[in-house]
């Protein structure tokens, strides 16, 4: 029995690998030796504990242990709970939800007043974040920037938001809502028609008319 138990172990532990090499693809952060030490925990566990009466096989169960094992271990580098992570999912998801009722992405303060927790969630969030020394500090740090960047460069970039902001809020309330959803939600086109309740070819339409009236709004005379 402890042989069978040693080969099925031998035997799974290039699946441990070949999920460990995907991680590391989505999480470049981290270390491929961990993961893949976790997840040879997990192997292990699944095969001790494997029942083949319950449906699926062996390589089958251990791929998802090793996988659950595997992200466990993930998640411990994150110094953000994740509790923390949920909160602000939820909240980021009824935000984008509401801006496609309203035509309008609601922002962070107002989003607060509804949700008090996620003003906790947001800081907590914020600590937790390791900065890059390679990278521009986030906006909500308060820092100065340095002269690293050339100024009118900056109040350029920052004219130009305000133009396309601008140009947005003048859409009619439909379009509008479709340019919110899609290009700041990320929600595909075709997901909106159920949400808006239209035919996705309305949503399309709707779409197209959005993206010219701004190029006539953008475009200078």
């Amino acid at each position: 029995m402890i042989e069978d138990r040693e080969d099925a172990i031998r035997r799974l532990v290039p699946l441990v690998r070949r999920i460990a090499r995907r991680i590391i693809r989505l999480v470049p952060g981290a270390d491929l030796d961990d993961l893949i030490g976790d997840g040879c925990v997990g192997l292990i566990r699944a095969v001790d504990v494997f029942d083949p009466t319950l449906g699926p096989s062996l390589e089958q169960y251990a791929r998802k242990i090793a996988l659950g094992a595997m992200l466990n271990g993930v998640r411990r580098l994150d110094p953000v709970s994740e509790r923390v992570r949920r909160v602000i999912r939820v909240v980021e998801r009824e935000r984008y939800a509401l801006a496609v009722e309203a035509g309008a992405l609601p922002t962070y303060g107002e989003m607060e007043a509804r949700y008090p927790t996620l003003v906790r969630a947001r800081t907590d969030a914020h600590r937790g974040s390791p900065l890059s020394l390679d990278a521009p500090l986030p906006p909500e740090s308060g820092a100065v920037p340095s002269g690293g960047e050339d100024p009118a460069d900056t109040v350029i970039a920052n004219a130009e938001q305000r133009r396309i902001r601008a140009a947005i809020d003048a859409l009619p309330q439909r379009q509008r809502a479709v340019v919110v959803a899609h290009y700041f939600a990320g929600q595909p086109l075709r997901a909106l028609s159920d949400e808006m309740r239209v035919s996705p070819q309305r949503v399309s339409q709707l779409h197209v008319a959005a993206i010219e009236r701004m190029r006539r709004t953008l475009t200078p005379a």
